[in-house]
C-alpha cells in the first residue's frame, strides 16, 4: 500500500550500496511530500541529503527516544525552507513523526509545518525559515554549552560536552544576522560549534552570482573560524573526513562548504532556481526515481533495508544517555550541592527564595532613573539565579546590564556572565534566543530605538514561547538632547502587536523591581522592558498603593474617592481578595470618580501631578499606573472592570509613544495625550512642555473631557 514500507527481497546490500540506499531515501520522501502538498522546497532536500545523512547517522549524538537529553548535540537547519529534510530524518531515525505526519506537510493542524517550529515536534531545536536566524540561534546554543560546561564540570566529570551543528544556505550567508552571529562566534573561539554549507550556487532569482560574488571562504577565516571545502557533497567519505577535522579543532567555530547541486537527480530541474521553491511536478517526480533507480510507485516508499539502518539511531541514542546517566549519578556522589543546582536546571526550576533578593526604594533615596532602578535590581537578584547572563550591544554603561564581579564571558573565561556583544543588536537577539531554548533566562540591552534592529528576533522568540528578557532603555523623547533619530515614538505600540510578547514599562524604582520579578517568572514568550534614561520620583508607597499592583498590568495608584479601607492596603493576589477589594470600593460611601488618568512609565509621576492639582480644584480623578496591556489583559473581567468602571467615560491617557491603540482603553469619548509626530533635540524638560507632557496640559485636557 502506498506509504508503507516495501521490502527488496531482504538484499543484503554493501555498505556503500546502503549508504547510497538511505541517502535516496530522504531525497524522494522529501520530494513525495512535496508534491503531494503542491507546496514547498523540493531542491535543498535533494542537494543536500548526502550531508545530512553522514551528519546523522555517524556523529550526531541524540536519542530519538529522549529527545531532551540535556547533553545531545543540537542539529540546526537554519535553512528552514527545505524542512523535509529534517522531517525525513526525524521520522526516518525514529522521532514522534509519523509517516501520516510526512504525508500532512503544510496542512492545517499537521506538525508538519511549512517551516519547522519549535514547538511542534521533538527534535526541532528551533523556529527557523527567515534565513540568518538558526545560524545566530546555534552560537547562542553553543555559548550555552560552554557556559554550563564552565559552570558545572568538574576534573574527571564532563557533565555538559555536546556539539552544536547546523545546515546554512546560500541566503543565510547573505543575510546581515548571521555575519553578525559569525564575527561574534569567531571572537570567542567556539570550538564547539560546526556548521555545513549547503552551496548549490542557486537563490530563488537565479544564479547567487547574481549578487552574492564574496570569497566566502577568506570571510569566515578572516571572522577567525576554521574552514574547509569539500568540492562534491556527495561524497561521503570527504563530508565525513571534514566533520572529524572540525570535532578535532579545539579553538575555533568550523565551517564546512560543501558543493551541492539543488534538487540533485532530477533530470530537468538540478542547478535550476525553479527547483528551489515549487515542487518538481508529477512528471518530473517520476523522471526523477527513474533516474535514481527509485520505484515511481508506490509514493513514500521505505526500503525497510533504509529504515532499518537509519533506527539504529534509536539503540545508539539510548546507549549514550545510558552512559551518560552513570556519569551523572557519579557527580551526585561527588558533587551533591552542584547536581542540585544541575537538577534545578535541566527542571526549569528558580532557587527558593530568590525573590527575598528584590530590593524595595524609598522616596528618600532620591530620584532614579528607571534603568539605573533595573541595575540595582539585577545585581541584587543575579548572585541567585546563576542562569541568568546576558549583556548588552555595546551600552552597557548606558544601560546598566553589567553584573558587578561576575567577569565576562570570552575566551579562556566561558563562567563569564557578562556579554559584550559588540554593535550588533540583530545578532545578539538571534543569539538570546539560542541560549533561551538552552534553559538559560538571557537578558540583551540597548535603547529602545534600536529594537527595531532586533525585531525578526523579537517575533521568533514569541512564536516560539521562549524567555529571553530584552532590557530597552532610553524609552521616549526624554532622552534629550540625542534627538530624533534616537528617540522612539512608534516603537511601544509596535511592539504590542506582536502576540506572546509581554511588554513592561515601569513607573518608578519599585515597578522596576517587581517588573524583574515578572520578567524572570514569566513563561509563554519574551518579556521587554522599556526604561528610562531620565531621573523619576521614587512614589510614596505609604501614601499611594503598592507596586505589586504591577503585576496585574495596571492598577489604581491612587483615588479621590478612596475605599473605606486604607487604598495601600489593597494587595490583589487572588480572586478572593480581588472580591474583598472590590467590596470595600463598591461600598455605600464609594462614588466613582469624575475622570480617570491612565499612563504608563515616566509619564505616570506627571499624571499624579495633575491628579493633585484636579484634586484642588475639587474634581474627583483616578490615576492609573498601566505598566503592561499584556499582563492586564490576562486579568478576569471583573478585575479589568474594577480598575476601568464603565460608568466613567471621561478617560485621559498620557504616554510619551504613538497614541496607536488606546482607544480600546479610553474609549469614544476619552483622548490620548501622545506622540503624533518625531521628536526633537533638546533638554528634556523643554521636550517635555513642548510636546504638552506637563501637569498643566493634563488638567487642561481633563477640563475638556469633563465638559463634554
Amino acid at each position: 500500500m502506498e506509504g508503507h514500507s516495501v521490502a527488496q527481497g531482504q538484499t543484503v546490500l554493501d555498505s556503500t550500496q546502503l549508504d547510497h540506499l538511505c541517502v535516496n531515501t530522504l531525497r524522494c520522501l522529501s520530494m513525495d511530500a512535496v508534491q503531494k502538498a503542491n507546496s514547498g522546497h523540493p531542491g535543498l532536500p535533494m542537494g543536500a541529503a548526502p550531508m545530512a545523512y553522514v551528519l546523522w547517522t555517524r556523529f550526531l549524538r541524540h536519542n530519538p527516544r529522549g529527545p531532551r537529553w540535556p547533553n545531545r548535540d543540537r542539529f540546526v537547519l537554519s535553512a528552514g525552507h527545505g524542512c523535509m529534510l529534517l522531517y525525513s530524518l526525524l521520522h526516518l531515525t525514529g522521532y514522534d513523526l509519523t509517516l501520516d505526519d510526512i504525508k500532512q506537510f503544510r496542512q492545517w493542524g499537521s506538525k508538519t509545518a511549512g517551516h519547522p517550529e519549535h514547538q511542534l515536534v521533538e527534535g526541532i531545536e528551533t523556529t527557523t525559515g527567515p534565513l540568518g536566524q538558526g545560524f545566530g540561534n546555534g552560537v547562542g546554543m553553543a555559548i550555552a554549552e560552554r557556559y554550563l560546561a564552565a559552570r558545572f564540570n568538574r576534573p574527571g566529570h564532563d557533565l555538559v560536552d555536546y556539539k552544536i551543528y547546523a545546515l546554512v544556505s546560500d541566503g543565510d550567508l547573505m543575510e546581515g544576522v548571521a555575519s553578525e552571529a559569525a564575527s561574534l562566534a569567531g571572537h570567542m573561539g567556539l570550538s564547539n560549534l560546526i556548521y555545513i554549507y549547503d552551496d548549490n550556487h542557486i537563490s530563488i532569482e537565479g544564479s547567487t552570482d547574481l549578487a552574492f560574488t564574496e570569497d566566502r571562504a577568506k570571510r569566515f577565516e578572516s571572522y577567525g573560524w576554521f574552514v574547509q571545502t569539500v568540492a562534491d557533497g556527495n561524497d561521503l567519505e570527504a563530508v565525513d573526513r571534514a566533520i572529524r577535522a572540525a570535532q578535532a579543532e579545539r579553538d575555533r567555530p568550523s565551517i564546512i562548504m560543501c558543493r551541492t547541486h539543488i534538487a540533485y537527480g532530477s533530470p530537468n530541474k538540478h542547478d535550476t532556481a525553479e527547483a528551489h521553491g515549487s515542487p518538481l511536478g508529477e512528471e518530473e517526480v517520476k523522471l526523477t526515481k527513474k533516474n535514481l533507480g527509485w520505484p515511481v510507485e508506490p509514493a513514500f516508499y521505505i526500503p525497510i533495508e533504509a529504515e532499518a539502518h537509519f533506527r539504529q539511531a534509536i539503540e545508539r541514542g539510548e546507549k549514550a544517555e545510558a552512559e551518560w546517566n552513570e556519569k551523572l549519578a557519579a557527580y551526585r556522589q561527588a558533587f551533591p550541592d552542584l547536581a542540585a543546582e544541575w537538577d534545578r536546571f535541566v527542571r526549569g526550576e528558580l532557587p527558593e527564595g530568590w525573590k527575598s533578593k528584590l530590593p524595595t526604594f524609598r522616596p528618600s533615596d532620591g530620584q532614579l532613573a528607571t534603568r539605573q532602578a533595573s541595575g540595582k535590581v539585577l545585581n541584587a537578584i543575579a548572585p541567585v539565579l546563576p542562569t541568568l547572563i546576558g549583556g548588552s550591544a555595546d551600552l552597557a554603561p548606558s544601560t546598566d546590564t553589567l553584573i558587578k564581579g561576575a567577569g565576562d564571558f570570552e575566551r579562556g573565561n566561558y563562567a563569564g556572565r557578562n556579554f559584550h556583544f559588540g554593535v550588533r543588536e540583530h545578532g545578539m537577539g538571534s543569539i538570546m534566543n539560542g541560549m533561551a531554548l538552552s534553559g538559560l533566562i538571557p537578558y540583551g540591552a540597548t535603547f529602545l530605538i534600536f529594537s527595531d534592529y532586533l525585531r525578526p528576533t523579537l517575533r521568533l522568540a514569541a512564536l516560539m514561547e521562549i524567555h529571553p528578557i530584552f532590557v530597552f532603555t532610553h524609552d521616549s523623547v526624554f532622552l534629550g538632547e540625542d534627538g530624533p533619530t534616537h528617540e522612539p515614538i512608534e516603537q511601544i505600540p509596535s511592539l504590542r502587536t506582536i502576540p506572546n510578547l509581554c511588554l513592561i514599562r515601569p513607573a518608578d524604582a519599585n515597578e522596576t523591581s517587581v517588573a524583574w520579578r515578572v520578567a524572570i517568572e514569566h513563561r509563554g514568550g519574551p518579556v521587554a522592558m522599556a526604561l528610562t534614561r531620565q531621573k523619576l520620583p521614587i512614589f510614596d508607597r505609604e501614601k499611594y498603593a503598592s507596586a505589586e499592583g504591577l503585576a496585574r498590568g495596571a492598577y489604581i495608584l491612587a483615588d479621590s474617592k478612596p475605599a473605606r479601607a486604607p487604598l495601600k492596603t489593597v494587595v490583589l493576589t487572588s480572586r478572593e481578595e480581588l472580591q474583598k477589594a472590590m467590596d470595600a470600593f463598591t461600598g455605600p460611601d464609594m462614588s466613582t470618580p469624575d475622570i480617570i488618568l491612565i499612563a504608563s512609565g515616566s509619564e505616570v509621576s506627571v499624571a499624579l501631578e495633575a491628579y493633585d492639582k484636579l484634586a484642588a480644584e475639587g474634581v474627583a480623578a483616578r490615576v492609573v499606573s498601566m505598566p503592561s496591556w499584556e499582563l492586564f489583559e490576562e486579568q478576569p473581567q471583573e478585575y479589568r472592570d474594577y480598575v476601568f468602571p464603565s460608568a466613567v467615560t471621561a478617560r485621559l491617557a498620557i504616554e510619551a509613544a504613538a497614541p496607536f491603540g488606546w482607544e480600546r482603553y479610553v474609549g469614544t469619548k476619552g483622548a490620548v495625550i501622545g506622540m503624533n509626530c518625531f521628536g526633537a533635540s533638546a533638554p528634556y524638560k523643554v521636550l517635555a512642555e513642548k510636546f504638552g507632557f506637563t501637569a498643566e496640559n493634563i488638567v487642561k485636557r481633563a477640563h475638556e473631557l469633563l465638559v463634554r
